[in-house]
């Protein structure tokens, strides 16, 4: 997370949530700034608005346009305003319907697939307009603007659009048909694409291939339905086209649970509850009237947290953790549930020194990764051996594969070592290395801990540079990729294409490449037979004989050609006030409209 943890953001560390612009006016302040706390004196929640404050985020949200989002905080907001056309359960990872009530699915003689979704009729588009929520008018005021199929084609015809440049445009080109060249800037003509709007209730997609997880794609942002009417304008010059501003509040427009109400940037943003949600048993009407992210840095939210000033924080700092675990208040508040994402160091692979595969490998087998997690991240994470988490449809399983990977080995990591020193006639403690990583006391934690393992080890002497968040997506993603760089990839839907292909591969969301095929940043990778295999692995219906496929797979990606540094398997760390009633999110996104605040 999903996406790229692209990478959510990438997740603040220890909530494993990824931590991923313009000026939105600020009317007021938030509502409920300072939330009642055990033994105060003010009256019971229910008395009044449900408000829900929570230190969610360590830095402002890159965006909440859906059709150029790719981390996970900005995933987030768009879930809750928007929604898919089917929709991944948080917890289950199970899929539901969402937007669409039922589909069909038909295979056809060609090989690709169509899906036929109907759309429910009775979704509303809505905006906040500085006091309540109201339904979006048509141009003669006559009727509420209703969800249509055309909508969701509009959301695909965007994220897809050469112009926008979407991060996450490779996602769509790899599955749905027509989607690659139209968004390559091939053809100009999006008829061209799978998507076809059979009438307002009923969008018919056409995929590439036949493959279980197409229906699970179609919950994603990239498929969100969004309004061309603000977007492009509409009514005869009466609604004007706010283009890219369209996002920024008083111009915003959305559907789901939720709508925003406040971006006030680097500071908060709030959404408050949609009363024309006509909710379902997935998505039901939200109980929370609002909820207020905080944009903190992880000491500055645990302390908010102890002062009553929020109900929830999902970055708890690691110098915290110990103290919160001998707290008898704290210790009972903090929860650690799975979550699907994997932390890992990013080498470009055509950048000096690490262009050569033996100091990859040895830089890998250096990390003591059990180390790591005893005595830094003290989570329960799990040691990861290679990128794809086991749980995944198709990911290998420790139990089954125990070798498969790679481990900690700090004699076999001295021998690859030396045997480039000996082959440049060099000496460890000359070889230029940078290590990057998005600014977090978190992610500095770790990679201080991991570059005293490659000093202690190998003798190399590897600085740390950090960038804010923003800036380094970019920056990792573009001919300046540093040498090694922090990453994390939080599902986007639970199959291991989503790891294996759509993160790795040649034009995934870490090895992006040009018009030619050729990778330029990233991973800046390419190995014709990986391609090969994570292609044939997608098309595989006999369930052993994938995971054997992407097991091969993780080979290449992390023994073979060593392009990353699998590090670990995620779990998610969250202190919630006892009077907050939630579930707990698997995927990195979580569901607000199922949480509830009860009176205290």
């Amino acid at each position: 997370m999903r996406k790229n943890f692209y990478i959510l953001s990438l997740l603040v560390v220890l909530s494993m949530v990824l931590a991923a612009c313009g000026s939105a006016p600020a009317t007021e302040a938030p509502a409920a700034a300072e939330p009642a706390v055990p033994g105060a004196t003010e009256p019971p929640v229910s008395a009044g608005p449900k408000v829900l404050i929570t230190n969610f985020l360590s830095g402002d949200i890159a965006t909440i346009d859906p059709a150029v989002s790719e981390d996970a905080n900005s995933n987030q907001i768009a879930q809750e305003a928007f929604g898919g056309l089917t929709h991944l359960n948080e917890v289950t990872n199970l899929l539901e319907p969402g937007m669409a009530t039922s589909w069909d699915v038909v295979d056809n003689a060609d090989g690709t697939q169509t899906i036929t979704f109907h759309l429910r009729d009775d979704v509303p588009w809505v905006r906040w307009n500085g006091t309540e929520v109201e339904t979006v008018k048509t141009c003669d005021a006559s009727a509420d603007r209703m969800v249509t199929a055309n909508d969701f084609a509009y959301g695909i015809y965007r994220n897809q659009l050469p112009a926008n440049a979407s991060p996450y445009a490779y996602l769509l080109g790899f599955v749905l048909k027509g989607a690659s060249d139209f968004s390559n800037g091939v053809t100009d003509d999006f008829s061209t694409v799978g998507v076809k709007v059979i009438d307002d209730q009923t969008l018919e997609l056409t995929f590439i291939d036949q493959v279980a997880y197409n229906a699970q794609i179609a919950s994603l942002w990239v498929a969100y339905a969004q309004p061309k009417w603000i977007i492009e304008g509409d009514c005869d010059g009466a609604v004007e086209a706010r283009g890219e501003r369209w996002i920024e509040p008083g111009f915003f427009q959305s559907y789901g649970p939720f709508t925003v109400k406040e971006w006030v940037h680097d500071d908060y943003i709030s959404i408050v509850k949609n009363p024309f949600w006509p909710g379902s048993e997935e998505i039901p009407q939200p109980k929370l009237d609002e909820i207020v992210f905080q944009m903190l840095d992880e000491p500055a939210q645990l302390a908010e947290y102890e002062a009553g000033n929020a109900d929830n924080v999902t970055a708890v700092s690691l110098s915290d953790l110990d103290r919160i675990r001998a707290d008898p208040t704290l210790s009972a508040e903090l929860s650690v549930s799975p979550q699907l994402c994997t932390y890992y160091y990013g080498f470009n692979t055509k950048a000096p020194v690490v262009d050569d595969v033996r100091v990859r490998r040895a830089l890998s087998m250096a990390v003591d990764r059990q180390s790591l997690i005893d005595n830094v991240t003290k989570g329960g994470q799990e040691p990861a051996q290679w990128f794809a988490r086991p749980g995944l449809a198709g990911s290998p399983t420790i139990a089954d594969r125990p070798d498969l990977g790679i481990k900690y080995d700090p004699e076999a990591a001295k021998a690859e070592l030396q045997s480039y020193l000996d082959e440049k006639g060099v000496t460890a403690d000359s070889l230029d290395l940078t290590l990057m990583y998005n600014t977090s006391a978190g992610h500095q934690a770790i990679a201080e801990t991991i570059q005293q393992m490659w000093k202690d080890t190998l003798g190399v002497n590897v600085k740390l540079v950090n960038q804010e968040f923003a800036v380094f997506l970019a920056t990792t993603k573009s001919k300046d990729t540093p040498q090694i760089y922090r990453s994390g990839w939080c599902v986007d839907y639970p199959d291991a294409n989503n790891f294996e292909r759509e993160n790795n591969a040649v034009n995934g969301s870490q090895n992006p490449a040009d018009e030619n095929g050729e990778p330029y940043g990233g991973f800046n990778w390419k190995n014709d037979e990986y391609e090969l295999i994570v292609r044939e692995a997608a098309k595989e219906t006999d369930p052993a004989k994938r995971v054997e496929l992407y097991a091969q797979a993780e080979d290449i990606a992390i023994v073979q050609d060593a392009i990353m540094i699998p590090i670990y398997w995620y779990t998610n760390l969250d202190l919630t006030k006892p009077y907050v009633v939630r579930t707990f999110s698997s995927n990195g996104i979580e569901s607000f409209e199922k949480w509830d605040i009860l009176p205290h």
